[in-house]
């Protein structure tokens, strides 16, 4: 096996409860990650002198700075000395939308490297060294819609009912640092169960926050809130989603959008393809 072409799936925080701050700095939290069936596709193709390559570049990303090498480079000890890999990035995902790209980006490829350099990780030795690498990287690792808590790294595999998604960017990139760590973010949600999200929902407790500080995400949702008055943001944002029963419906609405806002439709799914698409050895 010499290349691999895999998909890279966005996801949705379908709530996003902040329980409290840990004393090393990071947040508890309770979330609902919904996979997507939309999302990058990455292309690996081995080569025997060590080295690893990255194309295209990604505008303000360094090449060290990339969670794709940075995931490659985590991978490192656990190859033979001659594996290198060239690695294509097809993006689709907007950088900092709070749907996952670069966290997916790097649990694909550390999926995609463990099986083409036979390195022999458990799926669960590959979350932990995701982890290091971000808080979301662990779920599409386990690559199945999930409720979540502690930072985001333990999950609980949940069945949801089909819906389909219009997701949309607003013109911003928001720093999930910068949300994390402003004074007036809500920190003290009580924790709840998930029969009781089902039955009630949730929300998502940094949106009122990036809605003060970033006039766009506040004017996209505004919009979108005239289709479905439970739109919401995703993560710390920037971009905001709001479901339907049928894609006839996500497709009108997107056919609607005003030109300055982009947006894709994709339905949630289950559990991503990740693994189906891996060859058996």
């Amino acid at each position: 096996m010499t290349s691999l072409t895999l998909l890279s799936p966005a996801k949705l925080n379908l709530f996003l409860h902040i329980t409290g701050r840990r004393p090393d700095g990071y947040h508890n939290l309770q979330t609902l990650f919904q996979l997507l069936d939309y999302g990058d596709t990455l292309s690996f193709h081995t080569r025997i002198d060590g080295e690893i390559t990255l194309a295209p570049e990604l505008p303000g990303v360094t090449f060290e700075h990339n969670l794709i090498i940075k995931a490659a480079r985590a991978l490192e000890p656990y190859k033979s000395a001659h594996a290198g890999i060239d690695i294509y990035l097809e993006k689709r995902l907007p950088m900092g939308g709070g749907i996952g790209g670069g966290s997916s980006n790097a649990a694909t490829t550390l999926v995609a490297l463990n099986h083409l350099w036979g390195c022999g990780l458990s799926k669960s030795q590959l979350q932990t060294i995701g982890l290091q690498l971000g808080a979301d990287v662990p779920v599409f690792i386990n690559a199945q819609t999930a409720w979540a808590e502690g930072v985001g790294e333990e999950l609980q595999a949940i069945e949801m009912q089909p819906k389909w998604f219009l997701v949309i960017q607003p013109d911003c990139h928001v720093s999930t640092a910068e949300i994390f760590s402003h004074k007036d973010l809500t920190r003290d949600t009580s924790a709840i169960k998930v029969a009781a999200f089902l039955e009630r929902g949730g929300q998502n407790d940094c949106e009122a926050l990036v809605r003060k500080l970033y006039p766009q995400v506040d004017n996209a949702l505004i919009w979108l809130q005239n289709f479905d008055r439970n739109a919401r943001m995703t993560g710390t944002g920037a971009c905001v989603f709001a479901s339907f029963a049928s894609a006839e419906e996500a497709l009108n609405v997107q056919a609607q959008l005003p030109k300055y806002l982009p947006g894709f439709v994709a339905q949630g799914v289950n559990q991503s393809p990740l693994y189906k698409l891996l060859p058996s050895r």
